[in-house]
């Protein structure tokens, strides 16, 4: 089968396309390698799939229309993946026209471009900040009105809208996968998770937004990736899919679970709560698990275990080159 992938330079975009290349897809990589964090982090995800023949990877921006459309046209895809995105909730408070631009207007090019080309199928990556601050847990995804607390969940609302418009009126199949905290190797720098273990292993200071008690559904990637690649062999029309680990984890027990891992206390400061942030998330998955068969594997614990694991022996990667380069 042949793939696009739109930001798959990302976390979760470069962990699929491992396990699609290592069972025999081809895949064509489409990044622009913003400056969001260091375009470096994301090239160094994807520098082992540079001399796959099954591999390609352009380098272009899902706004620029003309040249998607003529990347779609021409790749005889059997599904387009979209999850290229301007993340972040709290950056989107700041710029909101960008969210908008690259969420909603990035979103309709890929549909636009699919419906040019004749493909006819697609999975777009949605976010579980489409629920905002919703009264009622676990989160289901018949739930409504949703209110998102962000200008950034109310792109991926509107995103998902944009896809059940292009298979109603174009019979675009599309399926909107409403991800859960993901975290493990290869997730982005500023990610709780990631930046709480780097910063207890170097004994620098963690910071905790409000008193401590929201709680987030943390989904270990290797599980997600599952839910993806249940959702791409899979024939739809539409549908949304919550993906999440559906055991929501207070952030304090966050803590206790990474100072566990890696050995060491962390040294806590508590600021005041941040505007676009939600108490809580919880998804309800049993939609996937009838549907997808998607039922997740790794705990809290084990998957923090691996990941301060993969940032330790990353480091000594790092400092082993430095050493023999110096």
């Amino acid at each position: 089968m042949k793939y696009l992938i739109t930001g798959a330079a990302g976390f979760i975009g470069s962990s699929l396309t491992e396990r699609l290349l290592r069972r025999g897809d081809k895949i064509v990589c489409v990044d622009n390698f913003n400056d969001f964090y260091d375009p470096a982090v994301k090239r160094k995800n994807i520098k082992s799939f540079l001399d796959n023949g099954s591999y390609k990877l352009v380098e272009t921006d899902i706004r620029d229309f003309e040249k998607i459309k003529k990347i779609i046209c021409a790749g005889g895809f059997d599904c387009v993946v979209h999850f290229a995105a301007r993340a972040g909730v709290r950056p989107s408070i700041i710029e909101p026209e960008l969210y908008k631009e690259v969420n909603v207007g990035g979103t309709t090019n890929i549909l636009e471009a699919c419906r040019d080309a004749d493909c006819k199928k697609i999975v777009s990556a949605s976010s579980s900040s489409v629920y905002g601050n919703y009264p009622e847990v676990p989160f289901s995804e018949d739930m409504s009105p949703l209110a998102p607390a962000s200008p950034y969940g109310f792109t991926k609302l509107r995103g998902e809208e944009i896809c059940r418009k292009y298979w109603k009126d174009y019979g675009i199949k599309s399926a909107c996968l409403r991800f859960f905290t993901v975290y493990g190797p290869r997730q982005r720098p500023e990610m709780a998770i990631h930046k709480f273990i780097r910063r207890i292993i170097s004994g620098k200071q963690i910071e905790i937004f409000g008193l401590g008690s929201s709680s987030r559904d943390y989904t270990y990637i290797d599980d997600i990736i599952d839910g993806v690649i249940a959702v791409i062999d899979k024939d739809f029309d539409f549908e949304i899919f919550n993906l999440g680990d559906s055991s929501p984890v207070n952030i304090l027990d966050l803590v206790k679970i990474i100072e566990k891992a890696v050995g060491k206390e962390a040294k806590i400061k508590f600021a005041s709560k941040q505007e676009g942030d939600v108490e809580r998330t919880f998804a309800d998955i049993t939609k996937a698990s009838k549907e997808l068969n998607y039922y997740p594997k790794v705990s809290i614990e084990e998957g923090v275990r691996r990941f301060v694991e993969w940032i330790k022996s990353s480091e000594r990667r790092r400092k082993d080159a430095e050493t023999s380069s110096a």
